[in-house]
């Protein structure tokens, strides 16, 4: 139990919500062409996801593989509640799907599946640092919109009620597999701070990039 609260406490430490560009969301700091911006960013690894979800899958032992192949196969139904919310920014799904990334964001996607391909011990580290933080990432996001930029309900913010209780029990899976694991707990921890640096790492260029 220690490992977990080691992790929980470095996800904490480097929380998102700490990133100068969600307190800039949370504040209203924000115009409606940086959200645009963010949303083509931002794709880039809300597409991948799935992808990084199955690498995990692969590692893992038959009575494990059910439930990550279901967060995979939920990942993939999330793609067009995206496309949609960048749609109510007026990013149509042309521009959005054309879009090839900012090169920093390229780099902190192709880190984060990076770990996914490493084993499924660090894997399963990276995919929790991620999807832990997620629930109250998308409800600070929702009262942003809502409070600040007249954006309420439907295409808006469906995409982030989803997250909100989905990465709820997609947290839970990596979790409970965390408690298992038979790496070690310096192994563990440093996929946990790889996958952290590069979630702030890809807010980083939404802000280099947009901002």
């Amino acid at each position: 139990m220690s490992l977990l609260i080691d992790v929980d406490a470095e996800i904490d430490r480097q929380s998102l919500l700490k990133h100068p560009f969600y307190r800039k969301w949370s504040e209203g700091g924000l115009t409606r062409q940086n959200l645009a911006g963010y949303s083509l960013e931002y794709f880039q690894l809300v597409k991948a996801v799935p992808s990084m979800v199955t690498n995990v899958a692969s590692f893992a032992a038959p009575s494990r593989m059910g439930a990550i192949r279901a967060n995979a196969a939920e990942e993939l139904t999330h793609i067009d509640p995206w496309v949609r919310f960048a749609g109510s920014l007026g990013v149509n799904r042309s521009k959005l799907e054309g879009y090839p990334g900012a090169p920093a964001t390229t780099r902190s996607v192709r880190a984060l599946n990076s770990l996914t391909t490493s084993s499924f011990e660090e894997g399963v580290a990276a995919m929790y640092a991620y999807e832990k933080q997620l629930p109250e990432i998308s409800r600070s996001k929702i009262d942003g919109l809502k409070k600040h930029y007249g954006m309420e309900g439907g295409d808006a913010t469906n995409y982030f009620e989803l997250h909100e209780e989905a990465d709820v029990r997609h947290a839970a899976v990596w979790r409970s597999f965390l408690t298992r694991t038979g790496r070690s707990d310096e192994t563990i921890m440093t996929a946990v701070k790889g996958s952290l640096r590069a979630q702030n790492e890809l807010l980083d260029s939404v802000m280099d990039s947009h901002c």
